[in-house]
């Protein structure tokens, strides 16, 4: 599933997303990375509806949101994040280490906390409205 995808349309990111979702495992780590409104919320909201979760919303200002369906989703936004020191009373590290999968926003704004096993996708805008996703995985 890695390489880059050139989506035209909400319904091909859509697509795209879903089939993501056939590669994650149980305590997968999937980092998001992108400008604002590129799309990063829609991808994790299709994931979710692939998995029997119908409904998902942004957690930038609750910074985590579980939701619970075929499996676990751990979602989680760093965009209001200010330092590092912030993500121990909220969890963070406890959330790293169980079997949900995790999807975390605007990750490339701490980008040492994640060494191996995880995927990283970037959401790049085009001036034509469509979007360039890649995928890659790092073990």
């Amino acid at each position: 599933m890695v390489g880059t995808y050139l989506c035209g349309s909400e319904d091909e990111t859509r697509q795209l997303a879903e089939k993501f979702a056939l590669s994650l495992n149980l305590g997968a780590v999937v980092l998001l990375c992108g400008n604002l409104g590129a799309g990063k919320t829609f991808f994790v909201r299709s994931v979710c509806n692939y998995f029997n979760i119908p409904e998902i919303s942004s957690p930038s200002f609750s910074i985590i949101n579980l939701y619970s369906g075929k499996y676990d989703i751990t979602h989680i936004d760093f965009y209001r994040i200010n330092d590092i020191e912030e993500l121990f009373p909220i969890g963070f590290y406890d959330y790293l280490n169980d079997s949900s999968i995790k999807f975390i926003e605007w990750a490339d704004m701490f980008p040492g906390i994640f060494a191996s096993n995880y995927f990283l996708i970037n959401f790049k805008n085009n001036d034509d409205d469509s979007r360039e996703i890649t995928i890659k995985y790092y073990e």
